[in-house]
């Protein structure tokens, strides 16, 4: 197959950067992605069933997708159509089905590539559906979002989604060593500079195999390894200041989480500060600060929720820098908001309760009665319409004929909690009033 070098007339033996010199020639031959390619992986059982159905390949940026694609087609005599839909459109699509459904009428079969497939809108991607029944084409569709969220259920429900995983330090250690072996010398780096540099990386394959080649071409054999700094300073990228992936990871969220729950703010904007200037994940982030707000503040505050899912939206409609300071509002508001579990101790305590009185059936009284049979059963008889009733409360039982009726939720005397404890007694107190009567 003529790889886009030959393509444009560049010989074996012209310059080709170091990510391409190293891609894969098999499917077995790529890495960190076992559960693909692996013996028992998704792709690997499909191609030895010798069914091949259309994909969709969602994982982070540099993590194989593409390099799968083009092996697929190499391993199954396909034709390889490659097409981007950031640069693409519904005339170049016409032209790829066109192009397919005379290779088919030849007795040759196209996979046709679609790179960054959430792109397309939703017109763009029903147009696949007749031509992925028919067989004119395989698609395989590479996207760095969730399919869920970006692609239509129709193409969803013909196609196979793979899940690649960001490469770990093990698979990215992997491609430096292929590295070394191809550039037959260590990569001139102390160890403390090897782990930067892969942190620089941030789980992306091609990156690292960039960055090596940088390493590789200025620094020359028998000189001095390069640290951590000196690394930075050579490829002019900041080293994280812990590994997003590792034990700096968990520690520093959890001492962000911690900081919160312990109300103070000036500790949880500094570890905020930390993961901020170390790289990490602003969404992650963001998904830690709605756990906080519904797991140790609850309805203590009902705006802390609230607070979180905008400065979600704040940052996804701003992006980095600017949105960053909406997640430090929201850290600001959930450190200084009043604190409470009862809600999350609410919650574990009733799916207890549900999980150890197995199915019973709600109390007829509660349960409509749309049928004449079930209206002589008794569904409905006696129920008492609580806007009907004194105080807008009739004090029925809900629960189950025969349980004992639980405490599950018990908001303590703080924040809006403190209201709703309010109400809670004064319901108890009719309750217990109109079942004595």
């Amino acid at each position: 197959m003529t790889n886009l070098f030959e393509a444009a007339g560049m010989g074996a033996d012209a310059a080709r950067p170091l990510a391409d010199r190293l891609r894969p020639r098999r499917l077995a031959d790529v890495t960190g992605q076992a559960q693909i390619v692996g013996p028992d992986g998704s792709l690997t059982r499909m191609l030895a069933a010798g069914r091949l159905q259309s994909m969709i390949l969602w994982g982070p940026p540099g993590c194989g997708k593409t390099t799968v694609a083009r092996l697929l087609a190499r391993e199954t005599a396909l034709e390889f159509e490659q097409m981007s839909a950031i640069f693409s459109g519904v005339a170049e699509l016409r032209k790829a089905f066109d192009r397919a459904k005379a290779r088919r009428e030849t007795g040759r079969g196209t996979l046709l590539f679609i790179d960054e497939i959430h792109r397309f809108n939703r017109a763009q991607q029903d147009s696949f559906l007749p031509h992925m029944e028919d067989g004119t084409i395989t698609l395989v569709g590479a996207t760095t979002e969730n399919p869920s969220f970006e692609l239509n259920a129709a193409l969803l429900s013909r196609a196979a989604v793979l899940v690649f995983n960001r490469h770990d330090d093990a698979a990215l250690e992997e491609l430096l060593a292929r590295a070394e072996r191809e550039e037959q010398r260590p990569l001139p780096l102390a160890p403390d500079g090897r782990a930067a540099l892969k942190a620089m990386a941030d789980g992306d394959g091609r990156s690292v195999l960039n960055l090596a080649e940088e390493v590789f071409a200025t620094v020359k054999a028998g000189a001095t390894p390069l640290g951590r700094d000196a690394l930075a300073k050579l490829v002019q990228r900041r080293a994280p200041l812990y590994d997003k992936g590792g034990e700096g990871h968990y520690n520093l969220i959890s001492a962000l989480h911690k900081s919160v729950r312990g109300s103070d703010p000036d500790a949880a904007l500094y570890y905020l500060a930390r993961m901020l200037d170390g790289g990490e994940n602003r969404l992650f982030i963001a998904r830690r600060l709605v756990r906080m707000a519904v797991e140790d503040i609850g309805l203590a505050d009902p705006q802390a929720l609230a607070q979180a899912l905008a400065a979600k939206d704040a940052f996804d409609f701003l992006g980095s820098p600017e949105g960053e300071l909406a997640l430090a509002q929201a850290t600001i508001y959930l450190a200084t908001a009043p604190k409470s579990n009862a809600a999350y101790v609410a919650y574990k305590r009733a799916l207890k309760l549900a999980q150890s009185h197995g199915s019973l059936p709600p109390p007829k009284i509660i349960l409509n009665a749309p049928t004449k049979l079930m209206e002589d059963e008794g569904y409905g008889d006696g129920y008492a319409y609580d806007h009907d009733q004194p105080d807008g409360f009739s004090g029925q039982n809900y629960f189950p004929d025969g349980m004992p009726r639980p405490e599950l939720y018990a908001p303590p005397e703080r924040g809006f909690e403190r209201e709703i404890r309010k109400r809670l007694d004064y319901w108890a107190g009719l309750r217990k009033k109109r079942g004595a009567g």
